[in-house]
C-alpha cells in the first residue's frame, strides 16, 4: 500500500473541508460511507443493496451542514470504534465512562501493548481494505484523533505525510463543544448529563495540539505541512498549490482543476454561527493562550 497522507488538527478546525476539498483529485483514494458504516463487509455487500444503502444514508453530518453522498469521503474513526475496543465512540455510546474512552480513544490511556497492537492491526487491514477499491493510488484520511498519533503511523507507513490545519481556538472551542454535546445527545445509551463537556474540551485542545506540535518537529519538511483555516478560506487555491509545494506531491495542474470546480460548487455555504460571551473568551484565551500566541489568534468581534 502507498503511504498515505493524514490530515490532522483538532476537531472543528476545518479538517473535513480540507478532506472534501483535496479528494476531489482522482490522484487519491479515501474512506467511502459505505466502508466507514460496514468495515468488516463493504468489499462484498455493498454492490448488491448499494441503492438501498444510498436511500439510507443521512442527508448531513448532523454536526453541521456538510451534505452526506456517496462520494462523501469519511473519517476512520467509526470504522474503528466499529471494530475495535479502543474509540473515544465508546465514550459517546457509554457516556458513564465518557473520559476513560475519550482519553483512551484518543491517548492510548491505559491502553495495553496487546490492545494497542490489535487496533494497529486492525487499522491496517481496514486501510488495506479500502485501497483495493482505487488499487494503485495513496490514500487521503482524514481524523482528528491521529493528531496524537504521528509516531504510531509513521512506524506503520514511514513515508506518510501530515497536513496540519488550524483555526482561531475562540472558534474552535464553542464549534468542539457543540459537536460532542449534539453526538452524545444523539447517540448515548446512557444519561449524559453528568460528562463535564465544558472542562474535557479545555484540556483536550492544548494536550492535543502540544502532542502533535512536539511530534511533528521531527518530521522532515517534506513530510508535514501547517495550513491556516483562514488563509485556506480566503485563498484555498494558493493554499494548496503551496501544500503540494511544500509536500511534493504531484499532479498539481490536473488537481488545481478538480479543485476549482468543486469549490465554485460549493459557493454560499453556511456555517455554524456561535456567540463568543466575554466569561467564554476570557477562559479560552486563560486555558490555550500559548498556542492562541503561537499562531497570532485574536478573539472574534461578537
Amino acid at each position: 500500500m502507498a503511504p498515505p497522507v493524514f490530515i490532522v488538527g483538532h476537531w472543528r478546525s476545518g479538517t473535513t473541508h480540507l478532506y472534501n476539498v483535496l479528494s476531489r483529485s482522482p490522484q487519491w483514494g479515501w474512506v467511502p460511507p459505505f466502508a466507514a458504516a460496514l468495515p468488516w463487509d463493504f468489499l462484498g455487500i455493498v454492490g448488491p443493496i448499494r441503492t438501498i444503502l444510498e436511500e439510507h444514508l443521512p442527508s448531513d453530518r448532523l454536526i453541521d451542514n456538510i451534505p452526506v453522498t456517496p462520494d462523501s469521503p469519511q473519517e476512520d474513526e467509526l470504522p474503528l470504534a466499529l471494530m475495535t475496543s479502543i474509540s473515544y465512540y465508546h465514550g459517546l455510546f457509554f457516556p458513564s465512562r465518557f473520559e476513560e474512552h475519550f482519553n483512551r480513544g484518543i491517548f492510548f490511556d491505559g491502553c495495553t501493548e496487546e490492545e494497542i497492537a490489535q487496533w494497529r492491526a486492525a487499522f491496517g487491514y481496514f486501510l488495506g481494505k479500502v485501497a483495493l477499491i482505487r488499487p494503485g493510488l495513496p490514500l487521503l484520511l482524514k481524523n482528528p484523533v491521529h493528531s496524537a498519533r504521528i509516531p504510531l503511523l509513521r512506524a506503520m507507513w514511514p513515508d506518510a505525510k501530515f497536513i496540519h490545519i488550524h483555526r482561531n481556538p475562540f472558534v474552535v472551542y464553542p464549534s468542539t463543544r457543540r459537536t460532542f454535546a449534539t453526538l452524545l445527545n444523539s447517540f448515548a445509551l446512557q444519561d449524559p448529563s453528568r460528562v463535564d463537556l465544558d472542562r474535557i474540551v479545555l484540556d483536550l485542545y492544548p494536550r492535543l495540539m502540544d502532542r502533535l506540535l512536539a511530534d511533528a518537529a521531527a518530521l522532515p519538511g517534506t513530510h508535514y505541512a501547517e495550513i491556516r483555516f483562514e488563509d485556506f478560506e480566503r485563498q484555498p487555491i494558493a493554499e494548496l498549490e503551496r501544500v503540494y509545494g511544500s509536500l511534493g506531491l504531484p499532479g498539481w495542474p490536473e488537481a488545481e482543476r478538480h479543485f476549482q470546480v468543486y469549490l465554485d460548487g460549493i459557493r454560499g455555504y453556511a456555517k455554524n454561527r456561535h456567540r463568543h460571551p466575554p466569561d467564554e473568551v476570557d477562559r479560552v484565551g486563560r486555558h490555550w493562550g500559548a498556542l492562541i500566541d503561537r499562531w497570532g489568534y485574536a478573539p472574534p468581534a461578537g
